[in-house]
């Protein structure tokens, strides 16, 4: 019996193996929808309050499972709320299909009602942008779009005209997902060797970490141990070692440490495991330092660091064979190390005393604290981007068989809360925990009922400040004076309690903790912690020249105009970022 283009469609999500569909249900994408429907014992369509969670709750799952994320809307509207999640997953380097309703093919190009020329609209975003002009290729349009999706690492964007998919097709389409494999590249033996060189010869080794070593951490820690190698990892790959790993320096950057800082300005042999990290300021000075760079993308080589050797090649294999190719180690020496570790000794002391601050408000470096301290091993951290970023790269303490993910190359605010419940969605039994400012939590709060709609027990953490904070000390930053960063505080507890979740309110550190306790207890619903914190401010680990300068200019005409000193963090806290 012939299908609907539509089955068809569908049959092509089940042999790839797509469990999640987000998005909403509407008239240029409903017979779509209705297709879904009739699988829905295989495929769990996840109704979201807006189409920009639906985009970033796919692009959470493609970065939590490593699998293909699956969103879809009406064209229109619909279809332009996505683009933000879109771009995240396109800036994070995961695979997404987006599925876009369009008007009847009678009426496209006639300026018909929501009509939005959706190709040309994606055309930045996608690596695969097609509209849909027939029916009895749409299935393998929807199967070469998938694949397209997994070679690129991107996003693959489909605009589907609705009559379209209801008309009937003959031919049975068998789609290419049991065949599908990708491969790793050959690796080079003569750069090998030339790495393993470089290896021996250096004094002062360090390894940045990536978000490309996900699937090897274990092995690259072991290379790191018995090579004596301290290492320092980007915020992304957060935890693929395990943040109170020995030779772990913290990250590094205006989020990171100290001892990060300098380590990379001291280091004469940089080796970039799978990051094409983009703060070059904060790389060692070119010509300071050779670099090894492995990556599976050859354009990351070389991109933002000088390479002396670059290895296109997956890291498992570049380890392996680094390591049957000697047979003894290829940097006994752990001077470097252990300085490096004296350094990270003195840093974490100080680092103790901020995590034991009561205050009211409560101290954010508490706060985390807390959540660090209660946290299963196997919890699932969805950080939204802000001052909670600031906070979590440098208090929460990441271990590997733990997971952390976040905007990281967008750095979209309100990106916490849908990849919270993308998180719940693919691992029911793994705490999560997401932690967003007040600031960004406005911008998606009303997917909290969609938590609450699919009984997910989640713990949703606000810091609530009444401001945007992480943009207070970005003005500074430059030298400008604060304007427009207060923000209308409303209580988030009486707002989580009216969408039928369960809404705490703590505003000191006795009761965060009290409200924390109670909400790992809580099941079938998301909790919300409205948690009044002290408007610190996350210094960076280093200030560097540029911010130093743009302080002094804050600080000068804010003296001009309000005739007073601007308040600051204790001194002992600047000086311990400049020196």
């Amino acid at each position: 019996m012939a299908q609907k283009a539509s089955e068809q469609l569908v049959d092509v999500l089940i042999d790839w193996h797509v469990k999640h569909v987000y998005g909403l249900p509407g008239d240029s994408i409903d017979t779509t929808v209705d297709a879904l429907r009739k699988q829905q014992d295989q495929i769990g369509f996840v109704q979201v309050r807006h189409e920009e969670v639906a985009s970033l709750a796919a692009a959470a799952e493609a970065k939590l499972t490593g699998k293909l994320g699956v969103c879809l809307s009406i064209g229109g509207p619909g279809a332009i709320h996505m683009l933000n999640g879109l771009y995240d997953a396109k800036m994070d380097h995961v695979p997404v299909l987006a599925l876009l309703g369009q008007v009847d093919t009678q009426f496209l190009n006639e300026e018909y009602f929501q009509e939005v020329n959706t190709p040309q609209l994606f055309a930045d975003v996608a690596v695969y942008n097609k509209l849909i002009s027939a029916t009895d290729n749409l299935a393998e349009i929807v199967d070469e779009a998938i694949r397209t999706a997994y070679e690129k690492h991107g996003v693959a964007v489909l605009t589907i005209p609705d009559n379209l998919p209801e008309q009937r097709v003959s031919d049975h389409y068998i789609s290419s997902a049991s065949s599908f494999q990708l491969t790793s590249p050959q690796i080079d033996d003569n750069r090998l060797n030339t790495a393993a060189k470089l290896i021996r010869d250096s004094k002062k080794p360090l390894a940045l970490v990536g978000l490309g070593a996900k699937k090897a951490g274990s092995q690259v820690a072991a290379f790191l141990e018995q090579n004596h190698i301290p290492f320092i990892s980007t915020l992304p790959a957060k935890g693929i070692i395990g943040d109170n790993h020995p030779n772990s320096l913290g990250n590094v950057g205006k989020l990171g440490t100290k001892p990060a800082y300098e380590a990379m300005q001291n280091t004469d042999l940089l080796l970039m495991f799978g990051t094409n990290y983009p703060y070059t300021a904060y790389l060692p000075k070119p010509g300071t330092a050779k670099s090894i760079q492995i990556n599976t993308s050859a354009s990351a080589i070389g991109k933002r660091y000088p390479a002396d050797v670059g290895l296109v090649a997956d890291i498992k294999d570049v380890i392996k064979q680094l390591n049957s190719s000697e047979t003894t180690i290829l940097h006994p020496d752990d001077g470097f190390l252990k300085a490096c570790q004296e350094n990270v000794a003195n840093w974490n002391r100080w680092m103790t005393g901020k995590r034991e601050l009561d205050s009211k408000p409560v101290a954010p470096e508490a706060l985390f604290n807390d959540i660090n301290e209660t946290a299963p091993l196997n919890t699932i951290y969805s950080i939204d981007v802000g001052t909670a970023t600031s906070w979590s790269a440098r208090f929460l303490n990441v271990s590997p068989t733990q997971k952390f993910i976040l905007s990281s190359y967008l750095g979209t605010m309100g990106c916490a809360l849908p990849g919270a419940i993308a998180a719940k969605i693919n691992y029911p039994d793994r705490p999560v925990i997401s932690v967003n400012g007040d600031g960004a939590f406005a911008m998606v709060m009303q997917d909290f009922i969609t938590a609450v709609k699919y009984k997910l027990p989640l713990i949703n953490i606000v810091l609530n400040n009444s401001k945007l904070a992480f943009i207070e000390y970005e003005q500074q930053a430059a030298g400008q004076l604060n304007y427009q960063i207060d923000l209308q505080d409303m209580d988030y507890a009486k707002f989580a309690d009216a969408a039928g979740g369960v809404g705490i309110t703590a505003k000191t550190s006795e009761e965060f903790k009290n409200a924390l306790n109670r909400a790992y207890r809580v099941q079938n619903m998301p909790v919300l912690i409205n948690a009044y914190v002290s408007d610190d401010a996350p210094l960076p680990g280093k200030i560097v020249g540029q911010e130093a300068k743009g302080y002094m200019k804050f600080g000068s005409q804010y003296l001009k105009e309000e005739k007073k000193i601007p308040e600051l963090p204790p001194l002992k806290d600047i000086l311990r970022q400049f020196f």
